[in-house]
C-alpha cells in the first residue's frame, strides 16, 4: 500500500513560506514604527484600565485592497487625529483578511492581485510593508486576527486586534487572542449572540496550552499567560442592532456579575447600521448621548470608512477599478469622516490634560 494514498488527497499543491523571521529581516521594525506601536498600544491599554479617560476610535476602509489608497487615506488621518487628540484616541483599520460565509474576496493577503492568483507570500510582505508605512506616519494600526499564522507575520505592527464574528466561538481564535501582545476587541456573533462575546472574553484572560508557529517558522507549543487588555464589541447581527440602551445596561451588568471588565466597543457598522452605511453617523449620535448620560463602559467605537463613500464589485479589467472606493462592505465617505470624527470629538467632555501620542 502507498502510505500517500491516506493523506493530501484534496490538496492541488503546496508551498513553503519564509519564516516570520526571515520576512522581518527583510522588512524590519524601524524606531519610529515601533514607538508609534508602543505608544498605541499603551494608550489603548490605558483607556481600558480607565486611567486615560479619552474614547478610541477604530476608522478606515472595510478592507485593504490598494496600498496606494491606504497611504493617502493614512495621510489625511493622520491631520485629523492631531486636532481630536486631546478626546479621542485614532487607529487606523488595517483590515488584510476577510472571512467569509460562504466564498469571495478573502483580502489583500490571501489574494494581493485582486485576480485569483492567490500570492499569499506577497500579500504578506505588501501587509507588513503597508503597516510599516502607517506607523512610521504616527497611526497606530488595528487589524483583524483571522488566519492564526498570520500575526507572527505582522503582529509587532499591530497596536489593536479584533476577533470577528464569524470566529469568535472558535477554540482557536480564544486561545490565541490570550497570548497576543495588543488589546483585543472581540464581537458578538454573526445572529446577534452577545454571550459567545462574553464566555470569550473570559476565556481569552485565562492561561492556555495551544499548538502553533514561532518566528522561525517551527511548530511549536505555546503557554500563554491569558490576555488582560480584552474587551466586548457589539456589532449587531441577527437582523438588528445592539446599541441600545437597554443592550448596553443589559451587558454592563452580565460583566459585573461575571467579574469582567465593564467596557464595550460598538462597531457603528455591520449589523448596528444594518449594512447602511449611511446610518453609522445616526449610531455614534445615540452613543454620544448615552456617554453623556453616563455609559462610561462605552470605551470606543468603530466606523467603516475610505476617500469615496459606498463600494464597488471586482471588475474583470482592473484598470477600472474607482480610486478610495471600498470593493467589500460600503463606507461612508473622507468628508463624512472628518466630519463625524469632530462632531464625536466636539460633543465628548473635556479631559484632564494628558501625556498623549
Amino acid at each position: 500500500m502507498n502510505p500517500r494514498a491516506l493523506i493530501d488527497t484534496h490538496i492541488e499543491s503546496s508551498q513553503v513560506l519564509p519564516a516570520p523571521m526571515e520576512m522581518m529581516a527583510d522588512l524590519p521594525l524601524t524606531e519610529t514604527a515601533a514607538n508609534t506601536v508602543i505608544a498605541g498600544r499603551g494608550a489603548i491599554a490605558n483607556i481600558l484600565n480607565g486611567n486615560d479617560p479619552r474614547k478610541f476610535i477604530v476608522v478606515g476602509p472595510c478592507s485593504i485592497h490598494d496600498v496606494k489608497v491606504a497611504l493617502d487615506y493614512a495621510t489625511r488621518l493622520k491631520g485629523l487625529a492631531d486636532r481630536v487628540k486631546d478626546k479621542v484616541l485614532i487607529i487606523m483599520r488595517v483590515y488584510f483578511e476577510k472571512p467569509r460565509t460562504t466564498v469571495g474576496w478573502k483580502g489583500l493577503i490571501n489574494d494581493p492581485f485582486l485576480d485569483g492568483s492567490f500570492h499569499i507570500e506577497k500579500g504578506l510582505f505588501t501587509a507588513r510593508q503597508l503597516l510599516i508605512q502607517i506607523n512610521e506616519i504616527g497611526l497606530p494600526a488595528g487589524t483583524e486576527a483571522l488566519d492564526p499564522i498570520s500575526p507572527q507575520y505582522l503582529s509587532d505592527l499591530v497596536s489593536w486586534y479584533a476577533i470577528g464574528a464569524r470566529t469568535i466561538e472558535s477554540q482557536t481564535h480564544r486561545e490565541m487572542a490570550s497570548g497576543l501582545s495588543v488589546p483585543v476587541g472581540l464581537k458578538n456573533g454573526t445572529d446577534g449572540n452577545i454571550k459567545v462575546a462574553v464566555d470569550a472574553l473570559e476565556a481569552s484572560r485565562s492561561p492556555h496550552h495551544f499548538l502553533g508557529m514561532n518566528h522561525s517558522g517551527q511548530v511549536s507549543i505555546f503557554r500563554t499567560k491569558g490576555n488582560p487588555y480584552g474587551h466586548i464589541i457589539l456589532r449587531g447581527g441577527g437582523g438588528k442592532p445592539n446599541y441600545d440602551l437597554a443592550t448596553v445596561q443589559w451587558l454592563e451588568d452580565t460583566l459585573v456579575q461575571r467579574n469582567l471588565p465593564n467596557k464595550i466597543v460598538v462597531d457603528c457598522s455591520h449589523g448596528n447600521s444594518n449594512k447602511d452605511h449611511t446610518r453609522q453617523g445616526q449610531v455614534v449620535r445615540d452613543l454620544l448621548q448615552q456617554i453623556e448620560n453616563g455609559h462610561q463602559s462605552i470605551i470606543g467605537m468603530m466606523l467603516e470608512s475610505n476617500l469615496h463613500a459606498g463600494n464597488q464589485k471586482i471588475p474583470a479589467d482592473l484598470s477600472q477599478l474607482k480610486y478610495g472606493v471600498s470593493i467589500t462592505d460600503k463606507c461612508i465617505s473622507w468628508d463624512e469622516t472628518e466630519d463625524l470624527i469632530m462632531e464625536i470629538h466636539d460633543t465628548l467632555p473635556v479631559s484632564p490634560a494628558l501625556a498623549i501620542i
